[in-house]
């Protein structure tokens, strides 16, 4: 998650007979309530229509870049689900089917690896490039992957030109002025006002996280499925926690990895806030293990020997760009994988070493913009564009400035590797041009079964509280903790102790009669 909810289009209903209060209005949360039972039934009679249409699985395009055995399809889903007869929209899939027997063979597993804004479209490669983590449960499942709405190849959504999107240097995120703040204040308005124009006002105001679960009980419909087998990764924590919440009978088999604490108050200003906290946490962690291999990397013995390279080299981008167009937000939006993922670690030390030995070209390479990969600036601009309205859309957010600037500025002072960074990233939903909803209270409902929780404890983007926060929620659940680990995304790691539970449980339904605690994974190495 880089960081959804309410259910909307109740306004549709109060008609005309309210003219001179000749109808009392209903309430406002009688109204909410209305309008959710209207969506209700209108995914009930959309689950219906593609459980009878099913799936036309063909060969997938040519320039999907998805080679047999994996094949693609779509699933058309209401654009509102209010109005299920109404304009529908077309939703991207692939599989790979499994490799068992027939006796062997359980259903689908469907997957969401995050965002909002992620394509779970590479989901069935862990199976066509045999990954071993993957090898006992591709025998007992399909694996599913899609586009959610607004993604990729499912009536994409856009905010601004891909190219002018990816331009770079930017303005540092970090501001030495109120000027400087204007700015960003401005191009915040922009983007916003961005989204409306490029998406219109119909789609964006239905690219919310309830409407994304809906969709995938259609997709579950469609795929022949009584009940839905879920991997959900990240931001895909959330869309399974509320799926979970809104669809508890149809849930077979659910684990959400690396979560976002879905308590309504945290969705999502609280959380971007959370993330500032947790990211400063375990970018401490990269630069002491940075440290302790000095002799790889030449960047210092202690952790503040490398936070002092790390701003001067934040500096000198401040002032003179590197190769012309790496400035301090194209060195964040490098840096930043490393505290984000394990596997970063020694590219992103390594890139650092070669700069500090006088090779600025890798640096260039690895943190500036490609402007000739049209296609990849596409997927990058959509996917942030995705990532906004869902968030936006999803929940109430702050519109006073003072807020914004008071709560930065206090967090920037302690915590200021990505403070300022992610509150440029989230201002446009202080002037969101749809109306913002109400998050989704996540809960147990009856018929849910056991769903398994998997966390680390020192995760920078889904701080650990979340998975707790989950976990008291969901009745029943079990949570795996990695203890002393921090890298996002934790059933993708070599973990046995992780691993092998995973597997238990998508093939047995079998968990630990308490929760479990894990060592960490190993340790990179450069």
């Amino acid at each position: 998650m880089n960081r959804s909810m309410a259910l909307g289009s109740a306004g549709a209903l109060v008609t005309a007979t309210l003219i001179a209060g000749a109808v009392a209005a209903p309430s406002a949360s009688a109204d909410s309530r209305h309008g959710q039972d209207r969506e209700a039934r209108g995914a009930a009679i959309a689950a219906a229509r593609a459980a009878s249409t099913g799936i036309d699985w063909q060969d997938c395009p040519a320039d999907w870049g998805f080679a047999k055995p994996i094949q693609c399809g779509y699933v058309s889903v209401p654009l509102d689900y209010a109005r299920p007869y109404g304009k529908q929209i077309k939703l991207a899939l692939d599989r790979v089917v499994s490799t068992g027997t027939a006796q062997e063979r359980q259903g689908a597993l469907v997957y969401n690896p995050g965002g909002p804004g992620g394509s779970g479209m590479r989901f069935p490669t862990r199976v066509t490039n045999k990954n071993p983590l993957w090898t006992n449960v591709s025998k007992a499942y399909d694996f599913v992957g899609f586009d959610p709405r607004g993604v990729g190849h499912s009536a994409p959504i856009s905010c601004e030109d891909p190219q002018e999107f990816v331009k770079a240097p930017k303005l540092d995120p970090v501001p030495d002025s109120e000027a400087d703040k204007r700015a960003q204040r401005k191009l915040a308005r922009e983007y916003a006002d961005g989204c409306y124009e490029r998406t219109g006002r119909a789609m964006l105001q239905q690219m919310t996280t309830p409407n994304t679960a809906r969709d995938l009980d259609v997709i579950r419909a469609a795929l022949g499925e009584k009940k839905l087998n879920y991997l959900g990764v990240s931001y895909g924590t959330y869309l399974g926690a509320v799926y979970g919440t809104l669809f508890p009978k149809h849930v077979r088999r659910m684990i959400v990895d690396s979560v976002v604490n879905p308590a309504r108050e945290n969705i999502w200003y609280e959380a971007n806030l959370g993330q500032d906290v947790a990211f400063e946490g375990r970018w401490k962690d990269w630069q002491d293990w940075v440290a302790k291999n000095d002799a790889a990397f030449h960047l210092g013995t202690t952790r503040a020997a490398v936070q002092a390279k790390w701003l001067a080299l934040r500096a000198t981008a401040k002032k003179h760009p590197i190769g012309g167009v790496v400035g301090p937000a194209e060195l964040l939006a490098f840096f930043q994988s490393a505290p984000y993922y394990d596997s970063s670690w020694v590219p992103v030390a390594t890139v650092f070493s070669k700069y500090e030995a006088g090779d600025t070209q890798a640096l260039v390479d690895a943190a500036a913009p490609d402007m000739s990969d049209t296609k990849g600036n596409i997927t990058s601009e959509n996917s942030n564009a995705v990532y906004t309205a869902v968030e936006c859309t999803d929940a109430k957010w702050p519109t006073s400035w003072r807020k914004w600037d008071r709560d930065n500025t206090r967090l920037n002072a302690q915590y200021p590797f990505l403070t300022w960074s992610n509150a440029w990233m989230n201002l446009p939903c202080a002037t969101w041009p749809v109306r913002q909803q109400s998050p989704v209270e996540v809960k147990t409902g009856k018929g849910l079964p056991t769903v398994l929780i998997v966390q680390s404890t020192r995760d920078a983007a889904t701080p650990y509280q979340g998975a707790v926060e989950l976990h008291r929620r969901f009745k029943g659940s079990r949570l795996i903790t990695e203890k002393g680990a921090g890298s996002h995304g934790v059933t993708g790691l070599v973990n046995p102790c992780i691993n092998n539970r995973v597997d238990a449980y998508l093939l047995t339904g079998a968990v630990n009669r308490a929760d479990v605690t894990c060592a960490p994974h190993a340790t990179p190495q450069p």
